[in-house]
């Protein structure tokens, strides 16, 4: 509790309706910070049945498994962010369904779900903000489904690909799997397109990176005005 208390000022700056809690209202929930590396599992089933969790730095994505079996990409967080599904399925007493891996270095506090709970019913600021970020998060959501259903699966691709790198930080760390799940595909549809994308010189793959080597060419790609069908042939 000690090493945590001055983070806690840090938690107030990304969360302003924590202001409102008191010195007992913290100690009740036992808080503790945790730094997951990316690409580590930063809350599961297991960890909901007890505590609740609130994004300090980095990005997370949250992911259910389909009546199939197979994973898929429900949401994405970042700092300040709050699950939606955490929140919910604790008022409701349900188990979460979810899992969120840590996308970049992650830096979370945990409070007990008991006190979370609490925090919600007493305090009118907190309550107001976690749902007016609860909503956020499913417009969010809707967003990001119409995505995967509105645009071939190359064009979602090039896009993860851009939104994730930069001209700075060319390497995404991530496998062929985790990209299929987000962008609600098979891993052998993209390895099939990555291998397509790395024959163009645009990128180059490895275990588990990618690099984006000709950005200029993803990003034409994405915004060229032509019909799918010519894009198809690419």
């Amino acid at each position: 509790m000690t090493q945590t208390i001055p983070m806690l000022h840090r938690l107030a700056d990304t969360f302003p309706c924590f202001r409102v809690l008191s010195e007992e209202d913290w100690a009740v929930a036992q808080p503790h910070i945790r730094t997951f590396p990316a690409g580590t599992t930063l809350f599961s089933n297991e960890d909901a049945a007890r505590y609740a969790v609130f994004l300090l730095d980095g990005t997370v994505r949250i992911s259910t498994a389909t009546e199939a079996g197979r994973e898929a990409l429900s949401n994405r967080l970042a700092a300040g962010d709050i699950c939606a599904m955490m929140v919910l399925s604790g008022l409701s007493e349900r188990d979460y369904p979810g899992t969120i891996t840590a996308e970049t270095e992650a830096t979370a506090l945990f409070v007990t779900k008991s006190a979370f709970l609490r925090w919600i019913g007493l305090y009118a600021p907190v309550r107001n903000a976690v749902f007016g970020n609860i909503l956020d998060g499913l417009i969010r959501m809707g967003s990001l489904l119409s995505g995967k259903t509105s645009m071939p699966v190359d064009l979602r691709l090039a896009e993860a690909l851009l939104r994730q790198t930069s001209e700075s930080q060319p390497v995404l760390r991530i496998t062929h799997r985790h990209l299929a799940v987000e962008l609600g595909s098979a891993r052998e549809v993209v390895s099939r397109i990555l291998a397509r994308m790395q024959k163009h010189g645009w990128i180059e793959t490895g275990r588990g990176w990618i690099a984006v080597r000709r950005r200029d060419a993803l990003t034409d790609f994405v915004g060229d005005p032509v019909t799918e069908k010519e894009k198809a042939s690419w």
